[in-house]
């Protein structure tokens, strides 16, 4: 297949900058040479790990291993040792990438380690070498860098799902659904070359690794990231000429907060060309402050590990607040009912499983077979567990995931995901989880788990059913109203909603 990253053997390309976390910073040219110097001492390596820390060598580590046509294993630095150790021994990687001055837990340690060393490499130019696995390479420049040859269904990572039930599983992601995800967003966002995308993202998924540095590299852009997420940060980049910018909703609640008594951030988000906000949805209301505030409209988009990118918002088409837009070049997207039926109605009312099948998808889970067989349809359709509904114009809303989200209460399927926006216009709410449990005579009663604003006083049970079913309808309305001082969270800004029992 064509190179992943073509700009890095363009001569053109190479004094245009390429990366940049904090003040550290490397342009094409420098990429490319401490790509080319990485690849020559791992290649051949079949698979290996990647302390996936939000770091400069955690860019270069990742384009010197795709470069070289080996597979990397991103891992989370935040993840317990059990963890850990089940993902080396399900993957079983040669060595392990990381920067000198990383300390690794005791199941890393045991791998070989090659260091990133970015010693000499740092700066916009980036001439030099890196430290030794056998012998050191590149000279720099693009000239020096030469991508191994690789076929489209070589994988290229195996990311390992968070595993709501047992031990997380490693989806393997080919090449080919890399190129075609990516190119795929270039067309519905319009991403060129004079990008510059911003983001606070971890290094260790989909969202922050693919998307956030994969992504601007493909197209010859470029991508500062900021560390750690920051409203300042956000104002400074896209204040600074950054076009895009990239988060998950606490990052766009966090914005929201911080609008109000902050006018130089609304001048910076006013300025930027395109908001994309993923991985979980963006609840309608903090959608519309950030429009009031700054004129402009987030976008949401929908993937998964398995899937990558499979619907969007296309930067010239309509952002609809609580929409995930509509399927991105290539990909088939279709709803079902509980039998496997395909649902023919786009009335925006009939929620139906998604399922999706394209060259964005993995091509199975590591080591397991049993798995790769059940989230696939003899017709090759892939099973996302994710509930939503269609409209006439074939946007998707997604009304939450078949296991957690999806509430059968008198004889209606209703959506967690619809309730959770109508209880966040309510002023006395700060944050809002919906649940379903058992019920004699419902078979299903929805809860409601509330982070309230004042919490000396919380809006009660009826008030609260009563703002809901005035916005959607009576049979949504919560018939239980619980209070938290915090949703738990995962590391993305995920709601653990199978950890709101143990609340």
């Amino acid at each position: 297949m064509s190179p992943l990253f073509p700009a890095l053997t363009d001569p053109s390309a190479g004094r245009r900058p390429a990366l940049r976390f904090g003040e550290r910073a490397l342009t094409y040219d420098g990429l490319a040479a401490a790509a080319a110097a990485l690849a020559g001492r791992i290649g051949g390596a079949g698979r290996v790990a990647l302390w996936a820390t939000p770091s400069l060598e955690t860019a270069v580590g990742v384009v010197a291993a795709l470069s070289a046509g080996v597979t990397v294993v991103p891992l989370n630095p935040k993840s317990g040792e059990g963890e850990l150790g089940h993902i080396l021994s399900d993957s079983a990687p040669s060595l392990v990438l990381a920067a000198p001055a990383d300390g690794l837990p005791s199941p890393v340690r045991e791998l070989e380690r090659v260091d990133v060393d970015m010693d000499g490499m740092d700066g916009m130019g980036g001439t030099g070498g890196t430290g030794s696995r056998g012998s050191t390479g590149g000279t720099g420049g693009v000239a020096a860098f030469t991508p191994a040859e690789a076929a489209d269904e070589d994988p290229a990572l195996v990311v390992y799902t968070s595993g709501t039930t047992g031990p997380p599983k490693g989806a393997v992601i080919p090449r080919r659904a890399l190129a075609a995800t990516l190119d795929a967003l270039a067309d519905a966002w319009l991403w060129t070359a004079d990008d510059v995308l911003v983001h606070g993202l971890p290094l260790f998924h989909v969202h922050g690794l693919v998307l956030g540095v994969l992504g601007p590299l493909r197209r010859g852009g470029s991508v500062r990231h900021l560390g750690r997420f920051g409203t300042d940060g956000v104002a400074r980049e896209l204040g600074d000429g950054a076009t895009m910018l990239f988060g998950v909703p606490t990052m766009y609640h966090r914005i929201a907060e911080a609008l109000p008594g902050d006018p130089g951030l609304a001048e910076a988000l006013a300025g930027a060309r395109l908001l994309v906000s993923g991985s979980a949805a963006l609840p309608v209301h903090d959608h519309e402050r950030i429009a009031a505030a700054t004129g402009r409209r987030v976008i949401e988009r929908y993937g998964m590990t398995e899937t990558l990118m499979n619907t969007s918002v296309r930067a010239d088409g309509e952002a609809r607040p609580g929409t995930v837009g509509v399927p991105l070049p290539g990909v088939e997207l279709r709803l079902v009912e509980e039998d496997g039926s395909p649902i023919g109605a786009w009335d925006g009312e009939t929620v139906g499983e998604i399922q999706v099948r394209g060259p964005n998808l993995f091509t199975g889970y590591l080591n397991r077979p049993d798995a790769t067989a059940a989230a696939f349809t003899d017709d090759g359709w892939f099973r996302t567990g994710d509930m939503a509904v269609r409209e006439a114009d074939g946007y998707v809303r997604i009304v939450g995931r078949k296991a957690t989200d999806l509430i059968k209460s008198g004889g209606y399927k209703i959506g967690a995901g619809e309730i959770e926006n109508a209880l966040l216009e309510h002023p006395g709410v700060r944050e809002a989880a919906v649940t379903g449990e058992p019920d004699g005579d419902l078979g299903e009663r929805i809860v409601a788990w509330i982070v309230p604003a004042d919490p000396a006083a919380p809006p009660g049970a009826d008030e609260l059913a009563g703002h809901v079913a005035h916005r959607l309808a009576p049979h949504k309305r919560p018939r239980v109203v619980r209070h938290l001082a915090a949703l738990p969270r995962n590391d993305m800004g995920k709601i653990m909603k199978r950890a709101l029992g143990d609340a």
